[in-house]
């Protein structure tokens, strides 16, 4: 398949089948993201993996989180609190933060988002389902996540990543991604 066949068939996948993903495939994600372009080759990620007891917490900490969030939606709570608990492993995605140099912070939040999206196609070769949550249960803006793995200075979490296998009978159901043309987002400032 073409890297642009890729592209087009990249989805976020939410639901997973439950079974464990192999350590050598989760080695493979990481060396994907470490092969992302960035700024003067300063490598500005660090990747936080998220399996066994450390999920166990992790959970426990999104539901605190969900129910405080949402009181009065208690179906809300228990369909994502059902996501978290299906999803086999985790990859928390941080940034290096330069102290007084913001144009290099976000160089380096661009190559973040770059070596993401990097797992993210790989994950696709690897047969593996994959969604990066900056939001809601992924918890990327709540100062918690940031506590739970190890509050490490001059970081910012850029990305939770729920990666697994995909659930067969849900990737049935799955609709055809549409998207605006390139050509209404497009405006040419030389020859065409």
């Amino acid at each position: 398949m073409s890297i642009l066949q890729d592209l087009q068939n990249r989805r976020a996948i939410r639901d997973y089948d439950g079974r464990d993903v192999e350590a050598e495939k989760i080695n493979k994600l990481l060396e994907a993201a470490t092969l992302a372009p960035n700024d003067r080759m300063r490598e500005p990620w660090t990747f936080y993996v998220i399996k066994g007891e450390a999920k166990r917490k992790y959970n426990h900490l999104a539901e605190e989180y969900l129910q405080e969030r949402f009181p009065t939606k208690p179906h809300l709570v228990e369909s994502s609190l059902k996501v978290v608990h299906n999803t086999p492993v985790q990859i928390i995605v941080t940034s290096d933060v330069i102290p007084d140099d913001e144009e290099a912070t976000k160089d380096n939040e661009f190559a973040v988002c770059c070596a993401i999206h990097s797992m993210w196609l790989a994950a696709s070769e690897l047969g593996l389902g994959f969604v990066w949550r900056t939001r809601g249960i992924g918890l990327v803006h709540d100062e918690r996540l940031h506590q739970f793995i190890g509050s490490p200075e001059h970081k910012k979490v850029v990305g939770n990543l729920f990666i697994g296998y995909p659930d067969p009978e849900l990737m049935k159901k799955l609709k055809v991604k549409t998207r605006t043309s390139f050509q209404e987002k497009t405006i040419w400032l030389g020859d065409k």
